[in-house]
Parts: structure tokens; sequence; C-alpha cells
């Protein structure tokens, strides 16, 4: 019985920890462009909510299933399938405010507390299941063993009839407090209940052809009614989306679009005859990604064409960049992407790629101004790549160990801890005790995960 109870115990704290790992996991994207017009979407959401100081991040998922969730209080996931198929600013602000409310009302925590308890419960039961099944063995009594296999088997069923009831009660709660959190920030819940609508149908087919976000968020009928009593009572019912933000939004799903599907996809989803900027923006990556002689300068014509008729949107020449990039020409991606920096109000990603091309250029004047970029990201962004790209410019400056405490952050920040420990310990050696990089790689050699508290 001890040894049972243990290994419950350690199924607990795996779960726990279990729920950092997977995120850390999870095929993550990041774009300066989509990451900012989600934190636009989510800012007024997250003060409404008291989250304003947080730091609470909007992370991107690529995968192409309608679907958001939260693991804690730090991060709010959405796929690149929600972002694509949420026509509307709105729908995807409904999703951002629902997930919210997990937040605020703790559900997570609350899960992981009910796993917990329904571990113990579920071995306890299991317990008196084997002890009704060894006593009706070896007292001759089948009625009293078959009691005992009922008492095994039924248990699961209802800790997991319990479950899903708190999670039904959880679900709903998070969509009151999503149209509060809309209520307060004066925007509609059409969009919300629009994507709850459009999943309803979907919980009466089997689990293995449903769509993620379903699974993860049952649409009882009584929920999506009281629910849309809701939104449709809302003073701030009939508010749209302003026509800026709009076009931002379709300027988003077309950049997703050009990055991820295939050039005829593309050219479908955009033909020739639409005109508008989106529609030119994924063509314009299509053209690029289809290859072939002539592709870069055919992509470089249109991306020129959209910077023309928008000089003031930096993303056309991020974009531009990142393209020249792609296509190994670092030197002429300088330019567009100083432009892109000055534009996005000094942003962490574009600074990270413009400190990139000046490593390439091999002179050390460059390479001074890149390590003064990726320090200066680093403040804000904990990001690998930058990590990884300051190591790399610190061996060029001869710095060994300050490249080996860039290094190891860079895995730390992956979630290699083996590896990241392994540089923090090669750079400890030769760094000055008490430095500000002798404290981090130190922090690394004695990090503990959290199941091991």
């Amino acid at each position: 019985m001890r040894r049972a109870a243990v290994s419950a115990l350690v199924t607990v704290a795996t779960f726990t920890a279990s729920v950092s790992v997977q995120a850390q996991g999870l095929p993550l994207i990041r774009d300066s462009e989509i990451e900012t017009l989600l934190s636009d979407y989510a800012r007024p959401i997250f003060k409404a909510a008291g989250l304003g100081n947080n730091k609470i991040q909007m992370r991107i998922v690529r995968e192409d299933s309608f679907n958001a969730f939260v693991v804690d209080g730090r991060s709010v996931f959405i796929n690149t399938g929600a972002l694509m198929q949420s026509e509307t600013p709105n729908q995807v602000i409904g999703v951002v405010a629902h997930e919210t409310g997990h937040i605020t009302g703790g559900h997570m925590a609350a899960l992981r507390a009910r796993i917990a308890k329904d571990q113990t419960r579920q071995l306890l039961m299991q317990i008196l299941g084997i002890g009704l099944m060894v006593a009706g063995g070896t007292g001759g009594n089948k009625e009293l063993g078959g009691a005992g296999t009922g008492v095994m088997f039924g248990g699961g069923e209802m800790i997991q009839r319990g479950l899903l009831a708190e999670r039904r009660q959880q679900e709903s709660a998070a969509d009151q407090a999503g149209i509060k959190l809309l209520n307060e920030t004066k925007q509609s819940g059409r969009g919300m209940l629009e994507t709850f609508e459009r999943f309803a149908q979907q919980e009466y087919i089997s689990d293995a052809q449903k769509d993620a976000f379903v699974r993860s968020h049952p649409v009882a009928t009584d929920r999506l009614a009281r629910l849309r009593t809701l939104v449709e009572g809302s003073p701030n019912y009939a508010n749209r989306d302003t026509v800026e933000l709009q076009l931002r939004h379709d300027l988003m799903r077309a950049k997703l679009s050009g990055y991820l599907e295939s050039p005829g996809i593309i050219n479908s989803r955009y033909p020739a005859a639409n005109t508008t900027l989106p529609a030119r923006y994924a063509r314009a990556l299509a053209k690029f990604f289809k290859g072939g002689e002539g592709a870069l300068e055919q992509a470089l014509v249109e991306i020129d064409g959209l910077i023309k008729d928008r000089p003031d949107n930096p993303w056309f020449y991020e974009v531009k960049g990142d393209i020249l990039t792609r296509a190994g020409r670092k030197h002429d991606a300088i330019a567009p992407l100083r432009q892109a920096l000055k534009l996005a109000n000094e942003s962490m990603l574009i600074r990270v790629q413009l400190a990139d091309s000046l490593m390439a250029s091999g002179d050390p004047t460059s390479t001074n101004e890149a390590v003064d970029m990726l320090r200066k990201s680093l403040v804000e962004d904990q990001n690998p790549r930058a990590y990884r790209l300051l190591a790399t410019a610190y061996y060029k400056q001869g710095k060994g160990p300050e490249a080996d405490a860039a290094q190891a952050q860079a895995e730390f920040q992956e979630g290699d801890l083996k590896k990241a420990q392994i540089f923090a310990k090669r750079a400890q050696m030769k760094l000055a005790q008490g430095s500000p990089d002798w404290v981090k790689t130190d922090d690394i050699i004695n990090y503990k995960p959290e199941f091991e508290h």
C-alpha cells in the first residue's frame, strides 16, 4: 500500500510539472506582426481583468486545428488554425476573453488539485477493491469478490463523471467572466458567440472527429443558450471592429497563409483578381516560396509595391528583410530591417533579425552593434534564438566564458537542462564570481525541476 501511495504521488507531481514541459515542447512560432496584433487584442481584456501588470503573453502554436488554451497564469496559447479561421478580430478577442476567464477563475490550478485528489481517491478505491477480491477469494465468497471488481472499475467512471461536470462548470464560468470583460471594454460578445455556435454541432460526433477546441471546451446546449442571452442582452452587442483593425486582422491571416500554406492553396484562396492588400501580401510570399528562377525578384516587386502603398507599415519591410535573409542576402536585408525596427517601435524580434544580418557581414563594428541589439532585446524577451546569436557573437569577439553563458541560457530556455548545465559549468569556471553572468549560470547549475522539489 505504501509503494502504491508513493506511486500515486509521483504521478500527481509529474502531471503538475508536465504542464510547463508540454508548453515548452509545443511547436511555437514567433512573429512581430502577429504578436503585436494579438497583444493589442488582449491588452484591454487583461487590464480589465486586473492582469495588466502580470505580463501575460500571447503564444502562437503552429497547429492547423482551431484551439486556444491556458496552462497557467502566464500565457494564453492560440493555434494558427484559430487565427486563420477567425474571420473578424472580435472572434479572436472573444476567445481571448474566455481564456482570461479561466485565468482569473484559477481553473487550471483547481483542475490540477482535482486530478491530484481524484488520483488519491482512485488509489483508495483500487486498494479497497483488491482487499474485497482477496477476501472473497480466500473466504470462497464469489459475491464479495465480484463486489471488489465493481469497486475497482466503477470508481474510475464515477471520478471521470465528476471531473467532466467540474469542467463544464468551469467553461460556463469562463463564458460569464469573458462577457463581463468584453462589456467592461465596450466590446461585443458576438465573436465569442459565433465561435461557440460554430462548434456546437460537433457535440454529437465522435471525439476522434471533433475539433480540438470542442474536446477541451464542451459546448452543451444549455450553456450555449445562456451565452446567447448574455451576448444579445449586452449594450455593446452591435459594436463592430474598426476598418483598420479588420485590415490588420486580414493581413495577419494572409501572412500566415503565405508562410504556412502551399503556393497552390494560396493562389486559390487569394486569386489574381483580388487586388486587396492582404491578397497581394499572401501572393508575394507564395511567389517566393514557389521557388525557381526569378522567384525572389518577383516577390520583391510585389513587396515593394505594398511598401509604396503603405510606407508606414513596418511589417512589409520586415518581410522584405526576411525573404532576403532566406535567400542568402543578409547584407541586403539590413536596410529594410532597420526601417522596420524604426517603424515598429523598436520591436524585440526585429532587433534580433537585424542583429543576425549584421553579424553576417563579419566586420567587428557590425558584430559590436549586433551584441548591443541582442542584449537589449533580451532585457524584455528571453528568446533562445537571441541567446544563440549572442553566443556566436561573443565567440567572434573572443569572449569564450560569456559565449558559454549565453549558450547555457539558450539551452535552458529551450528546456534542455542537461546541456544548459554543461555550458553553465564551463562558463562559471572562468567568469568572475558574483558577476551577473556568473549568478545566472549558478542559477542554471542549481536549478531543480518542479517535480523534484
